[in-house]
């Protein structure tokens, strides 16, 4: 099994198209069983697409716009004979232009969805609200895929709080896969990080045979730019999670000019088991 997270900071970036074509022919080339995508934008004075392939909306207010990056990707795919089955949610303002929201893609079909909101606020207009995206899909019924992005933890809104609701979610199901951006770095000791670690959660990087560094940030960014002063050694702020302690072959970061161009303001990690 395959997994690739990616905070795809999509339609902001610079030459967004040939970027975007680059994630799609990595894509085709590792074919991933399962991708999390976060900062998923879709601009808000698009048109709304209600006839969509492969998708499963995981409620009846979720709005798919033309130019929605995920739907990019699976047109582009489905367009070289790979076709993915995905979902999407979105979530809340972002840069006042774009309904910003999460991601996750399947080869395998989608047997469910399941999507809750972690932040204390369910605020479309405030930009701090965060929800979780799951999926379960056919091949792999045992087990949950979540996309996640969680806040900080010094916020008044905490990572703290946005875990606990998250664990208490999470209860029902026996297996979960948590992947995505959690703006906690590895590196800090006695906050998000360690925290995921004691609630008894796996981190596939420690769990892999064969890893690079991690780091999935290498510069200041929108969110750190009051938080951190030096970057230079880079933060692993991405990261996959397991609630079992899978046998994971290798973790590797990618889209970071070694491993693919970079195509985004994180690299994104794939790992196989």
């Amino acid at each position: 099994m395959k997994l690739m997270t990616l905070n795809t900071h999509s339609l902001i970036e610079e030459n967004y198209s040939e970027k975007l074509n680059i994630f799609v022919k990595a894509v085709a080339r590792i074919k991933p069983d399962i991708i999390a995508l976060q900062e998923v934008n879709q601009n808000k004075v698009k048109e709304q697409v209600t006839d969509l392939k492969n998708f499963y909306a995981p409620d009846k207010k979720t709005i798919v716009r033309e130019d929605n990056h995920a739907l990019n990707v699976a047109k582009m795919l489905s367009n070289v004979g790979i076709n993915y089955h995905w979902s999407y949610k979105n979530i809340k303002n972002g840069y006042d232009v774009y309904d910003e929201g999460v991601a996750i893609m399947s080869l395998s079909p989608i047997i469910f969805t399941d999507c809750f909101t972690v932040s204390k606020k369910d605020d479309y207009n405030d930009w701090k609200t965060r929800k979780v995206l799951g999926i379960k899909v056919k091949d792999f019924p045992n087990d949950v895929f979540f996309s996640v992005h969680y806040g900080w933890w010094d916020d008044e809104d905490s990572f703290s709080g946005q875990w606990l609701t998250t664990l208490e979610k999470l209860r029902k199901y026996r297996s979960v896969w948590l992947m995505g951006d959690f703006n906690n770095p590895a590196e800090i000791e006695k906050e998000g990080y360690d925290l995921i670690e004691r609630s008894g959660f796996y981190d596939s990087y420690k769990k892999a045979h064969i890893k690079d560094n991690g780091v999935t940030v290498d510069r200041i960014i929108d969110g750190w730019r009051d938080r951190i002063k030096n970057s230079a050694d880079g933060m692993r702020i991405d990261q996959i999670w397991s609630s079992k302690p899978h046998k994971i072959k290798s973790h590797r970061v990618i889209f970071n000019g070694e491993n693919f161009p970079i195509i985004s303001d994180h690299y994104g990690i794939i790992i196989e088991l």
